[in-house]
């Protein structure tokens, strides 16, 4: 009995569990792309469709399975990108990226090499807090794909051009643009406690309804944006003005006597959960300048709330 061999240049399939090792990288990608969990896996799940759409043959003949399926996630997100301004058109109120529980697993088991750029100072923690994800909404697809390509996820610009169908130089460019939007968004820095403090401080305020504090702990152009997605109710507009935030606050609390308030981190940062009878109803976020708080998003969406189920615990 005999066998036929193998060709000598023949490379071994690469098998279920090395394609799978690439999911979670390929999630937070797709999430820093799109602001949506949802969104992500759906376009993990559509990669790997492709994947095993192609045969045995030619799967063996790729010759890095994670950069091809980098490319192709990529450039579904790409896509996506395209229509997003259309479907953000239809959206009931003011859209708001995805909150994402907890912080561990959204910014390890990364193995990006030395920036490319010296200019690059963007790190994993950042890439996912929610003011980072919101300037990201106000970038051109090609923007936003280039710049988390190159400065979060260290691609070249080589590589990224292949992906977003423009010459290195010109992707270069893309970024070099979205960098300089985030860098003007940016307020004065303020340290991880001094953050939480603040945090701490307006949930202290909120459960006793103290609108002086409330005020104290605002920017006086501090802005609140509520995300309910027509399906719970939220103000359809921002509201402006740190002294407007705090009333607002207030009337708020005064509503839900007997909802619990919970220090969370969300997008890795320090933030809020709000439950009531049991159930997420909203998850909080800050931005914060100097000592005073300047964002507010409360996200009410249903369907954003998914992740917060279980109630995480801090980490």
């Amino acid at each position: 009995m005999s066998t036929q061999a193998e060709p000598a240049d023949a490379r071994p399939d690469p098998g279920l569990n090395a394609v799978m090792d690439e999911r979670r990288r390929l999630v937070h990608l797709a999430y820093r792309l799109l602001g949506s969990l949802s969104d992500a896996e759906d376009v993990v799940q559509e990669t790997y469709a492709r994947w095993y759409a192609m045969s045995p043959r030619q799967r063996t003949d790729i010759v890095s399975p994670g950069g091809w399926l980098t490319t192709v996630a990529s450039r579904i997100c790409l896509d996506l990108l395209g229509s997003a301004r259309a479907r953000r058109e239809r959206y009931v109120g003011a859209w708001v990226p995805e909150p994402l529980p907890g912080r561990g697993e959204w910014i390890s088991g990364w193995s990006g090499g030395d920036p490319a750029d010296p200019a690059d100072r963007v790190t994993l923690d950042e890439s996912i807090g929610m003011a980072f994800l919101v300037v990201l909404e106000s970038m051109t697809p090609a923007q936003r794909v280039a710049f988390i390509l190159h400065d979060v996820f260290r691609y070249p610009f080589a590589d990224v051009a292949g992906i977003v169908g423009r010459t290195p130089a010109a992707c270069r460019q893309l970024a070099t643009s979205a960098r300089r939007r985030l860098q003007a968004s940016r307020g004065a820095q303020t340290s991880a406690i001094r953050r939480s403090a603040l945090v701490r401080d307006f949930k202290a305020a909120w459960e006793t309804r103290d609108l002086d504090a409330l005020i104290g702990l605002l920017d006086p152009g501090a802005t609140a944006t509520g995300d309910g997605g027509g399906i719970v109710s939220a103000s359809l507009h921002p509201i402006e003005g740190g002294e407007q935030v705090a009333r607002y606050v207030v009337d708020i609390a005064g509503r839900a006597p007997d909802a619990t308030v919970l220090e969370r981190l969300v997008n890795a940062q320090p933030g809020l959960l709000i439950r009531q009878d049991g159930v997420a109803v909203a998850v909080l976020a800050f931005d914060v300048a100097g000592d005073r708080i300047t964002r507010v998003w409360a996200v009410r969406n249903p369907e954003k709330l998914r992740a917060w189920t279980a109630d995480p615990e801090p980490r």
